[in-house]
């Protein structure tokens, strides 16, 4: 290869690269407009007292998964065939939180401030990815629904509601609560089988321990002296 091919080689590779970057930065740049479009249309919608009030409400319920971690341990508590089960959910919504937590302090994106609209609520932290409430909130659905079906039809909606509260009262960005949602899916997914493991507390309905036929009974020797002590 001669110099000269070996130039306008190099040349061609800087240009394909740089107009990989461009394409690249264009398309965070509308990824980034279109969220916060998409975030202040959301936002505006709490100014509807209802609408404000039900998102406090989702947001407050599902600060630091307390409504998900207390609908486990009830889970636990009126159903004694499963309670192992339960308690193992409720375990791995606190850990997909846990793990939520632990995003946040790698990635630190800030919450988002727009011109229009305040924040409706306060938050226990400054960071914003992913959204912990989404995390937590899907992580119940998931493990919740693989434990009864009739849960899953109560508890997505309701983590759904969630989910969208945090736009409506504007502390996260779309896309925080979209990874939220896919880190609670995946921790809940993948501890699918613990949840339906064997327990203690999870015997199959009406088991029950077999009686000892009569011929085992009479197999058995008297004690001495009439069986006294």
């Amino acid at each position: 290869m001669t110099v000269a091919a070996a130039v306008t080689g190099g040349r061609a590779g800087a240009e394909d690269g740089g107009a990989v970057a461009a394409v690249t930065v264009a398309a965070a740049l509308a990824v980034a407009s279109a969220e916060r479009r998409l975030l202040e249309a959301l936002r505006g919608c709490g100014r509807r007292a209802s609408v404000a009030t039900a998102a406090r409400a989702l947001s407050f319920g599902g600060e630091h998964g307390a409504l998900w971690l207390a609908a486990g341990l009830t889970g636990a508590a009126v159903d004694p065939e499963r309670r192992a089960g339960w308690l193992r959910g409720t375990a791995l919504i606190a850990g997909a939180h846990l793990a939520s937590m632990g995003v946040k302090r790698v990635v630190r994106r800030p919450r988002p401030g727009t011109a229009q609209y305040a924040p409706l609520v306060r938050t226990a932290g400054r960071h914003s990815f992913p959204s912990s409430h989404a995390t937590s909130a899907v992580a119940a659905a998931v493990a919740f629904g693989a434990l009864r079906p009739k849960a899953r039809r109560l508890a997505a909606p309701v983590a759904a509601a969630m989910c969208v509260s945090r736009l409506v009262v504007g502390v996260h960005y779309p896309t925080d609560v979209a990874a939220g949602a896919l880190l609670g899916a995946v921790t809940a997914t993948l501890g699918r089988a613990w949840l339906r493991a064997p327990g203690p507390a999870c015997r199959p309905p009406h088991a029950r321990v077999a009686p000892l036929p009569p011929t085992a009974l009479k197999a058995v020797a008297p004690l001495p002296g009439g069986g006294r002590g």
